[in-house]
This record gives C-alpha cells, structure tokens and sequence, in this order.
C-alpha cells in the first residue's frame, strides 16, 4: 500500500470507542515482520508491536485507531474518505487516523534503525482511557521494555502544517465545592444565611482568575468557573446550600495545595466543603532531548518551517507516558476540525507528515 491507501484504509474502517473496527488485527498483519504483543483489557484492544534492528535506543510511535462518533449532518459520508475541495473528508482524518497511517508506513518501509522500532496502539483514547495506553505500558514497565522516546502522533498544527509541537500538556484539575447555608423565607433575609449572596461577594474574585504567572511553556493556571447550581426554583424561599463546580488546567506551578489555598483564601469567612479530584498532572519534556531536536529538524527539512513548541490544548495519552519517566513529544496534522462535522485534512499534510516521521528515522542516531 502507498500512504494514501493506507490512510482510506484506516478512515473508512468505522472504530468508535471503545471498538477497533478490527484495525489492530490488520495492522499486525500489515507489519508482519513485527513482534506482537496484544494486551486487550475487557473490551478494549490494544496492541504494542516492535522491531530491534540494532542495539540503539528503542524508539516508539503512539496513538489510537478509535475515533469519536461522527455525529449528524455531514456533507459527505464520514466513514468515506472523499476528496472534495482540496480536502480529504471523513471522521478521524485529523484525530488520529492520519497520524496513525503515517507512522505505520514509515517504520513499515523503515530497512535501517540504530535501535529498536515499535508502535503502541489503542482502542480506548477517546473514551475514558482507563484500559488502553497505560496498561501497555504498566506491562512494557514490567518486562523492561519502555522506549526511550516516544512520538504521539496527535494533530498539532495550527495555521499550517508543521508550525507546532507538542512538548507537553497541562493538567486539569476538577473542583467542586458546596456553600452552607440557612434556608428561609425571601420576605425575611435577615433570619436566613443566603450562600448565592454570600459567594457574589467574592465570586468576582475568583472566576477567571489566574492562580500563578505561567512560564515559558505554560499559560497561566486560570480557576474556570463551570456550574453553580442553588435555591429549588421558587422565589420565595432562599436556599439551604450552593454547589459550584470548576476546573483548573494547571501548569507545573500549580498543584491542588495552591488551588486549596486560592479557594481558603477567597471562602474563608463561609462554611463550605471542598473536593478536588486531578484528571491528569501536567508535564513538559526537555527541549535539548534528543526526540525534540530530531523532530524540529525533520519538519524544517520537510516544509522549511521551524515549529513552536507547545503544551496548549486538552489532553492526550502523552500524559501517561510522561508519568514512566520517558521523552514524548506530539506532532501531527492541523487541529481545526478535530470531533466536528465535516472533519477534514489534505493529501499534502498527510504525505507530508510521512516524509517527516521517515526522517526522523532516517537522522536517529
């Protein structure tokens, strides 16, 4: 197959999390020279599959074959690939099928590595991410088979194809908080306690504020306000409590001590209870590491552009592998229909990200 093949292949093979579509099964077989390791946890498949060519660092390339459902009102069948005005359509082109494709032909086609070569593939990154990813690699920690660096082949660009990588993410930290009150009658407020009046005070102070200064690879950590919810829908009665609920995409200057000291800070005249719970913890890879410097050169080699580096954006499974200690970075296609209608990329970008990903082997020393 060519990487167009390839990649129509993959698009028009419908993979909704937590299905495969049978994508894992066919990708062994399309890498039949490969070593296999299935490690499918209930109904979640995944798949690590690799090749040692010499004793050099083992280099892996990351991602998931599952795409989010596609949704109504498409211009164009989304489990078709079709070429319409310049673009490639179809559900998964920008997250992360053309990604995944890329990488498959080119340690496909790779006859040379000063290393070890493999892909680590799952089934279950759009979903709740539980059983995919980080059980590989708790079994690759195991059997003292973590790579070196890893490649997720996320899509990153912004403006245009090779502008941005990802060098890390922030993490997100999810809040919910309840106010005291006392309930009474709205005729009467002087014998009741109002906790909506009570956080208007300070909610001014809190909303959309940022916790630190970020740094040169972070935005600042900002405390999101996202729900309040109070009062039983009369107007006569003020409430008993008040619940909110917020988010705090945090960078490394942040943890749940200082979110707790921002919340103590601004309530500490209320009777209130906090949770905080951390959907991911933040990480960032060193820019002089071997991975970065390779990639930045093997995108300048293919479209002539130097690319920033980033840690904007939601989350991805690079926030896992960080945690084993490993050097990952992201780069893929543009990002600007990921999980919409009409999700699109371009045959350039495509064929582009290829030729990146068989440089970077090609420069692997």
């Amino acid at each position: 197959m060519q990487i167009i093949e390839l990649f129509k292949k993959l698009v028009e093979t419908k993979s909704e999390t937590p299905n495969d579509g049978g994508l894992l099964d066919f990708i062994e077989s399309y890498l039949a020279d490969f070593t296999a390791i299935r490690v499918d946890v209930e109904d979640v498949k995944n798949l690590f599959i690799y090749k040692k060519f010499a004793e050099g660092e083992h280099l892996c390339f990351a991602g998931h074959v599952d795409v989010v459902p596609a949704g109504d009102n498409w211009d164009t069948n989304p489990y078709e690939l079709v070429e319409k005005d310049g673009y490639l359509y179809g559900r998964g082109t920008q997250d992360m099928k053309s990604g995944v494709a890329a990488f498959i032909q080119a340690v496909k086609e790779a006859e040379n590595f000063n290393g070890t070569l493999s892909l680590l593939l799952t089934s279950d990154e759009e979903g709740d991410a539980i059983n995919g990813t980080i059980k590989v690699l708790e079994y690759l920690k195991e059997n003292n088979m973590l790579p070196h660096a890893v490649v997720v082949a996320e899509p990153t660009c912004e403006d245009e194809f090779g502008d941005a990588i990802k060098v890390g993410r922030r993490g997100s930290i999810n809040g919910y908080i309840t106010i005291k009150g006392k309930q009474g009658h709205a005729a009467y407020p002087e014998k009741a306690i109002n906790p909506i009046h009570n956080l208007s005070k300070v909610l001014g102070d809190m909303a959309g504020v940022n916790i630190d200064n970020g740094d040169e690879f972070f935005s600042p950590s900002k405390f999101v306000v996202t729900d309040i919810r109070s009062g039983m829908q009369v107007t006569n009665v003020t409430p008993n409590e008040l619940k909110m609920m917020f988010n705090v995409r945090n960078t490394t200057l942040t943890t749940q001590k200082e979110v707790r000291e921002f919340v103590a800070k601004h309530l500490k005249d209320l009777d209130y209870e906090l949770k905080l719970t951390q959907g991911s913890y933040p990480f960032v890879t060193d820019t002089n590491t071997k991975v970065v410097k390779n990639i930045d050169k093997s995108i300048e080699i293919v479209t002539g552009i130097k690319p920033k580096h980033s840690t904007a954006g939601g989350t991805s499974d690079a926030r896992f592998i960080a945690q084993f200690g490993i050097d990952v970075i992201e780069f893929g296609v543009r990002n600007d229909t990921i999980h919409a209608i009409n999700e699109r990329t371009t045959k350039k970008e495509v064929e582009d990200l290829y030729k990146v990903f068989k440089t970077l082997l090609g420069m692997w020393k």
